[in-house]
């Protein structure tokens, strides 16, 4: 799956600015001791270095036989073993509209035959379970991905380009950013909050895969890599964005227990509508086509033919800047709604309910 095609990043989070701190050690005296200095830098230096690789082969070591590869129809993209079960928690545009799957597991000579248990486009997030569970099958540790900090190492394992069992490494570049999808070519046009932006690369196949910390800790699934309009929607190198695992967690397990998912933890306005463009074709609002009876917006008293203009105090000009706002927004939160109805601004109290 081609996770280069989407479109990403609703806004810029406030810049994180970091200094490299350099120690300079030197000494008056003697020329042997001068010496002494360039020599122990390079053995700690070489000593650190070893360190940090021997961090990474133990991390994959513990984690890339918990990555797997599917292969959907003619896609492929990859998967994370969540539990000893055989159940695979993945990426729902990486399952598409497929019911059966060819999984390749770390210990398994030939693909395994596995099937949907349930796909949430609305998160990007599916749960596939092996239908034979092999022996040896290793399920991934999840962390706390709310701990998660700008400038921690990470590796993302997975199949790019059908390349089994690769590893990128990067850093996390930034967290809480609010990214939306493309719908086109199997995109799902889900809107995601809370994303972790990350260095290591994130390529075709990458999708559904793992973002790994150097505790061998799943903190999110890679999902996305980000686009540059403005050099014909090539790939925005070293930007990349994975679903945290918190939010992974909360999904597949009601997938697992119930079969489907219960509950979101998605805001709604309970409308089905539209972008409204004016003679210019500039955006101005979204249009109501439909209002949900019993919803948010049927409480607070919007019909179809409003066009809402504003969510609290967020602007909003498309269908995706509303989604994008109610991404940040929690089911029961109040907000205001502003909308324009026969060209009069009206603004009503809303609760909002879930999606």
């Amino acid at each position: 799956m081609d996770a280069s095609r989407f479109r990403v990043l609703r806004r810029s989070a406030p810049a994180v600015a970091s200094s490299l701190v350099v120690l300079l050690g030197g000494c008056t005296g003697s020329a042997p001791a001068k010496q002494d200095g360039p020599t122990n830098t390079r053995t700690v230096a070489s000593r650190t270095n070893s360190d940090l690789q021997s961090d990474y082969q133990r991390v994959i070591k513990n984690v890339l036989p918990s990555v797997v590869q599917i292969r959907a129809g003619e896609g492929l993209g990859s998967g994370v073993v969540y539990d000893g079960q055989g159940h695979i928690v993945t990426n729902a545009h990486v399952v598409g509209s497929s019911r059966t799957f060819q999984v390749t597991t770390a210990n398994s000579e030939h693909p395994l035959t596995a099937h949907l248990i349930y796909s949430y486009p609305a998160q990007d997030l599916a749960v596939v379970k092996l239908d034979t569970v092999p022996r040896g099958l290793k399920a991934a540790a999840f962390g706390d991905s709310a701990k998660v900090e700008v400038g921690q190492i990470v590796l993302a394992m997975g199949s790019p380009l059908g390349l089994s069992s690769s590893v990128t490494q990067g850093i996390v570049s930034a967290t809480g950013r609010t990214v939306s999808e493309g719908s086109s070519d199997g995109g799902t046009g889900a809107t995601i909050a809370n994303m972790v932006q990350t260095s290591a690369a994130i390529n075709p196949g990458n999708s559904g895969g793992a973002l790994v910390n150097l505790d061998s800790e799943v903190i999110g699934i890679p999902t996305l890599a980000a686009v540059d309009p403005g050099f014909g929607n090539s790939a925005a190198p070293g930007i990349g964005f994975a679903i945290p695992a918190n939010m992974v967690k909360t999904i597949a397990d009601q997938i697992i227990a119930k079969g489907r998912v219960t509950h979101s933890g998605r805001a709604a306005l309970g409308i089905t509508g539209r972008t409204l463009v004016n003679v210019g074709s500039q955006p101005v609002g979204v249009a109501v086509v439909d209002v949900r009876h019993g919803g948010a917006a049927d409480k607070a008293g919007l019909r179809a033919g409003d066009v809402i203009v504003k969510l609290g105090d967020r602007d909003i000009t498309t269908i995706t800047s509303l989604s994008e706002a109610l991404a940040d927004d929690k089911p029961g939160q109040r907000t205001t709604v502003t909308y324009l109805r026969g060209g009069d601004r009206k603004t009503a109290d809303v609760t909002l309910s879930e999606q």
